[in-house]
């Protein structure tokens, strides 16, 4: 058993370590035999960090890296293959948010409760997660392509699908599979009532509600299960999940649609993905009115360090993101978990705090400053160009800082993305699936934390003279991967990267 380091404090002296109850367990005293220390610190192979020295000491078998050697084997190559997932996923998932169904109209973005916006956050965030996998993502319900909540969506970076009206009118007049005739006799009639118990018995649904029974179909209901049939029929997969994203209060609803559509005929898996209560003590805001006041208080923030510069169409894109990155609070938090809001205009928004996603994207926009100016030097004839990865030594890399940015985060990145399609693939697990998306966010808070701090600390672009060039050249390999490590990252928010502040 050996536990990978991550505080800067431990990561001075160790790299990993097997602690001395392991060690006890395997050999007498816990006396660790040379040779076994030798195969370790000798591991070589894909994946397979070079192991610089080992040594027994009294918490146990400690391990360093070849600091150098990492690196360059990181470094030099690239860095693509780290900020990737280590496999590609086959099949295709169907994300649906119940809080965009009509009911029995479309929802407009002013009808959006904070727990709404909620769960169509994590529906957008947990498709780009899955997409990046490999898996086939669509989304489901299809809006109105001329609604307010189309444009209400894409100013939050949120590209969710939509067709002319006609079209998803069809969608919710018909209804696909062995429901069509329940659903056209309930929509003469106004509602139809439908015993679910007896096909709730028969699949033997794990995790679902005992007591769903008679569930009452109205139009609504049936334009969501036809909805659903439209979505999943344009799977053109052997493998399809239906991911459910859903608020608390509507969970056991959702779970009546999703049996009743399993009675209709669908024989697809079906997940369901909760979200948590979304409270504001002292205020009541929907969806919009709590954007509007992000966006106020983004602009003043704003206002207060950059002054008369915050004008124009460069600083309105700019505010809109930084705006819609205020999301990281609602998504930050373990999804099944409730989210507590400070919505009172005292508590300002600000742009260098660790606050979150403006935090990150403050972050982000200082490393494309940093090449930016590197650039000019290049061009203006203070710097050379960066050259190949071959050519430098990155022992020159010898801040703690740099190593904790490689080790905690541009080497794990991979493995951060594996883990939310290993989720879905687990079977047995009930209803529920739990995808970790807040995991993505902290992450990307915590880089921004120890790179923040590295960069105030260390001067990159140093003076122009040779002996120091080569030093240079390694901070800015690994902090030209860093960015595409923001970029990959917020890619997964649908977020685009601030490239000036």
């Amino acid at each position: 058993l050996w536990f990978k380091e991550s505080t800067a404090k431990n990561l001075r002296t160790r790299d990993f370590l097997s602690p001395t109850t392991v060690l006890g367990t395997l050999f007498a005293d816990g006396q660790v035999p040379p040779a076994v220390i030798s195969k370790v610190t000798a591991l070589h192979g894909s994946g397979v960090l070079p192991m610089a020295a080992g040594e027994v000491t009294r918490e146990g078998l400690r391990v360093r890296v070849d600091r150098a050697a990492a690196f360059r084997a990181v470094l030099a190559g690239g860095a693509a293959d780290y900020l990737k997932p280590s496999r590609q996923n086959q099949g295709w998932v169907v994300i649906n948010c119940p809080a965009l169904h009509a009911k029995p109209d479309t929802p407009t973005p002013e009808m959006l409760t904070l727990g709404h916006l909620r769960s169509v956050l994590l529906s957008d965030h947990v498709g780009a997660l899955l997409r990046k996998q490999g898996f086939a993502v669509s989304y489901c319900p299809t809006l109105p392509d001329n609604s307010k909540m189309v444009t209400f969506l894409q100013a939050l970076g949120i590209d969710w699908p939509a067709a002319p009206e006609q079209d998803t009118d069809r969608g919710r007049r018909t209804s696909g599979g062995g429901g069509g005739s329940g659903a056209e006799e309930g929509e003469m009639e106004g509602a139809l009532r439908v015993n679910l118990k007896r096909a709730f018995q028969e699949e033997g649904l794990l995790g679902y509600d005992p007591s769903i029974g008679t569930c009452t179909v109205h139009r609504d209901a049936v334009s969501h299960l036809a909805q659903l049939d439209l979505a999943a029929g344009d799977c053109k997969a052997a493998r399809v999940t239906a991911v459910h994203v859903t608020s608390c209060q509507d969970e056991f609803r959702q779970q009546q649609m999703a049996v009743l559509w399993r009675a209709s005929g669908a024989a697809h898996a079906q997940r369901h993905l909760v979200c948590g209560p979304v409270k504001t003590p002292g205020s009541q805001l929907s969806a919009t009115e709590y954007l509007q006041l992000r966006r106020g208080q983004m602009k003043e923030a704003s206002e207060m360090k950059y002054g008369d510069q915050v004008e124009g169409q460069t600083w309105d894109h700019i505010i809109r993101v930084m705006t819609s990155a205020t999301r990281f609070e609602l998504l930050s938090t373990v999804h099944s978990s409730p989210v507590t809001l400070d919505v009172q205009r005292e508590g300002s928004v600000s742009i260098k705090g660790p606050r979150g996603g403006v935090f990150v994207m403050y972050n982000c926009a200082r490393l494309h400053t940093l090449f930016d100016s590197y650039e000019r030097g290049v061009e203006n004839g203070v710097y050379p160009e960066i050259p190949e990865g071959s050519q430098l030594d990155f022992s020159a890399l010898k801040e703690e800082g740099e190593w904790l940015l490689l080790f905690n985060y541009l080497i794990p990145f991979s493995e951060l993305l594996d883990q939310s399609g290993q989720a879905l693939d687990c079977e047995g697990g009930g209803a529920r699936v739990n995808i970790k998306a807040e995991q993505m966010c902290r992450f990307l808070v915590s880089l921004s934390k120890d790179f923040s701090s590295y960069y105030n600390r260390v001067h990159v672009l140093g003076e122009p003279l040779p002996h120091l060039f080569n030093q240079m050249f390694c901070r800015l390999f690994l902090l030209r991967a860093l960015r595409e490590l923001y970029h990959s990252a917020l890619d997964t928010l649908n977020l685009p990267p601030i490239r000036q502040l």
